[in-house]
């Protein structure tokens, strides 16, 4: 994934290890996985959630399927 989080901001090398270490594809990461991340990445919560569904988002497209989850005739 590129490293971007948003236009604006680019990720560093160690953020974007962090990141990628956490993601499971096709998984959400809950409420306290999301705050350790962001707190050791030193991004904000939202930003966190952002990459995370960006990546799923991503991951989804390189499988074939919907960037976003929908009904099974998407």
């Amino acid at each position: 994934m590129a490293p971007y989080i948003t236009d604006s901001s680019l990720l560093s090398e160690y953020q974007t290890k962090v990141l990628e270490e956490n993601f499971k594809p096709g998984k959400v990461p809950d409420a306290t996985t999301l705050t350790l991340v962001a707190a050791e990445c030193g991004l904000s919560e939202e930003e966190t959630q952002k990459w995370f569904k960006q990546r799923t988002s991503q991951w989804r497209q390189a499988e074939g399927l919907p960037a976003e989850l929908g009904s099974v005739l998407d």
